[in-house]
């Protein structure tokens, strides 16, 4: 058959080279989408917070960096025991997360309905995504000054820094997460019989609830962020309000032992929705 093609095609060769032999390559940790022992995917976690700390104790026992500018971790124990011990750093936390609590919370009772109606409607995606899209690029911080002259230095201003800061994000990823429910999940429905309202509380909401915490998940840290920058405005209480005043008298061991804080109570958020998530989306994981 090579040699009749040779005749009839000029310059079509009659021999080919074998295609090289290739070895079907070892799976390690770093194969592609390929998943990992639990001991390995433990090793791994334990490193990624070991190494850090090791570089910390390291540069601090050293003295490379002094300790005005790097306390030690026993330093930073030390601190934070006393403020815990003082009653204040239980009043700063409590503060902090009652505000994150009201201006976040009332952040995803706006984005979230919002959202829903922009994936799950075209005329709502026309009609809200515009002007979200343009007001998300807004910095939070740049509406303090106007926030400070409309509602005060008081409470009311603080929590609008947190909606504002989180609502846009929010709405935005859950109209993306509703945009991925399958379109044929509601031509059956349809087909079914199902009305407007039935497909959207009964297909809809339920596909979505899952991705809808994910980015409620995401946009918590966002939170966080915004508190300190809220709590940096005439504040007498707070984790931000007592990172401020440790800056005054260059404790920097109070401020690492905020942010430890800080560290710890927003892991403890992320595992309770990720818990929140497996209860509620079991289907999805």
């Amino acid at each position: 058959m090579r040699a009749a093609l040779a005749d009839r095609v000029p310059g079509v060769r009659t021999a080919w080279p074998p295609l090289p032999r290739r070895t079907r390559p070892s799976r390690t940790v770093l194969t592609i989408r390929t998943p990992i022992s639990r001991r390995a995917a433990t090793a791994l976690a334990a490193g990624s917070l070991v190494v850090p700390f090791a570089c910390w104790v390291v540069l601090s026992a050293s003295g490379a960096v002094p300790a005005t500018f790097l306390p030690s971790p026993g330093a930073v124990l030390a601190a934070g025991w006393e403020m815990a011990r003082s009653g204040e750093l239980a009043v700063d936390v409590g503060t902090t997360t009652l505000r994150v609590l009201e201006g976040f919370g009332l952040a995803v009772l706006v984005s979230v309905p919002l959202g829903i109606v922009m994936g799950a409607f075209h005329a709502g995606r026309a009609l809200f995504e515009p002007v979200i899209g343009l007001l998300r690029y807004l910095p939070a911080s740049a509406f303090i000054p106007l926030l400070i002259i409309w509602l005060g230095l008081g409470e009311p201003s603080k929590i609008a820094i947190l909606f504002l800061g989180t609502v846009f994000f929010n709405a935005l990823m859950t109209a993306d997460v509703v945009r991925g429910v399958p379109r044929s999940l509601v031509d059956v429905s349809y087909t079914l019989g199902a009305r407007r309202g039935e497909v959207l509380r009964k297909v809809v909401v339920p596909h979505s609830v899952p991705g809808v915490i994910d980015a409620v998940r995401v946009n918590a840290a966002a939170a966080w962020n915004f508190v300190v920058v809220a709590e940096l405005v005439n504040s007498t209480a707070g984790l931000g309000y007592r990172i401020v005043r440790a800056q005054r008298f260059l404790q920097t061991d109070k401020i690492f032992a905020v942010l430890v804080v800080i560290g710890v109570i927003g892991v403890m958020i992320d595992v309770a929705l990720r818990l929140v998530r497996a209860l509620v989306g079991r289907w999805a994981a």
